[in-house]
C-alpha cells in the first residue's frame, strides 16, 4: 500500500517536472535513478501512472501506481476517520437528585441507547438549594446507573463532584472490558472538563 502525506496537489505523470526521479516499480521494488521518461515509459507499459511521492528528496522519489486506487483509498481513511470521530462524541443526559423512578427509568433508556450506537455518555446530577446537603442522593443515582447499565457500559471515570453537579463518564463495554465502580466523588473546580460534550436530555 503506498503512503502518501497529505499535499493540497500531487504531481503525476507528465506534471512531474524533474529530470531525473529515484524510481520505486509497482511492486516496491526499488529500480534506481532513471531519467522521467524511462519512469512514464515504465508505467504506462505497465498501464499505470507515475507518482511523486517525496518531491523535497534530491532526487525526487516517484512511485509506479495506480492513482485512481490510492486516490480511493485516501478518501475511504477519511470517511472512516470522520465516522470513528463521530462514534467518540460525547453524549450527556442530567437529572436533578429528586428525579421519579418513571423518570429515571426514561433517562436510563437514552443511555443505554447512546452507549449501543457506540457513544460515550456523561451522567450529571444536578444539585439546587439545600439539595446540596444531600449529594449522597446524587452518587446513589449514579451507582443505580452503573449497576443498570453494567450489561452495555463500564465507568470510564468515577464520580467527580464540579461544584453543584456530579457526575460520571459511562464508555460502551466494548471499549474498556474492565469497569470501575463509582466511588467517593472527587471534588474539582468550576473548570469545564475537556472534550466537546453534547447535552441531549435534562430533568
Amino acid at each position: 500500500m503506498l503512503s502518501i502525506n497529505k499535499r493540497a496537489y500531487l504531481r503525476v505523470n507528465e506534471a512531474i517536472r524533474a529530470r531525473e526521479v529515484r524510481l520505486i516499480n509497482f511492486d516496491g521494488k526499488q529500480i534506481g535513478v532513471v531519467p522521467i521518461e524511462e519512469a512514464r515509459r515504465r508505467a504506462e507499459e505497465a498501464a499505470l501512472d507515475v507518482v511523486e511521492v517525496a518531491p523535497d528528496a534530491n532526487p525526487p522519489v516517484c512511485k509506479i501506481v495506480d492513482y485512481r486506487k490510492v486516490l480511493y483509498e485516501q478518501k475511504r481513511r477519511e470517511r472512516e476517520g470522520r465516522k470513528r470521530r463521530r462514534h467518540t462524541e460525547i453524549k450527556e443526559v442530567k437529572m436533578r437528585p429528586t428525579i421519579d423512578k418513571h423518570d429515571l427509568e426514561i433517562k436510563m433508556r437514552h443511555v443505554r441507547e447512546f452507549l449501543t450506537l457506540g457513544h460515550k455518555v456523561k451522567v450529571t446530577v444536578q444539585f439546587r438549594g439545600r439539595e446540596m446537603a444531600h449529594t449522597e442522593l446524587g452518587r446513589g443515582l449514579l451507582g443505580r446507573f452503573a449497576e443498570g447499565l453494567n450489561d452495555v457500559a463500564v465507568v470510564e471515570d468515577r464520580v467527580v463532584q464540579m461544584g453543584r453537579q456530579q457526575h460520571m463518564i459511562l464508555v460502551p463495554a466494548a471499549q474498556k472490558p474492565v469497569a470501575e465502580k463509582p466511588d467517593e466523588p472527587v471534588t474539582m473546580g468550576s473548570a469545564a472538563p475537556s472534550g466537546a460534550t453534547t447535552d441531549v436530555t435534562s430533568q
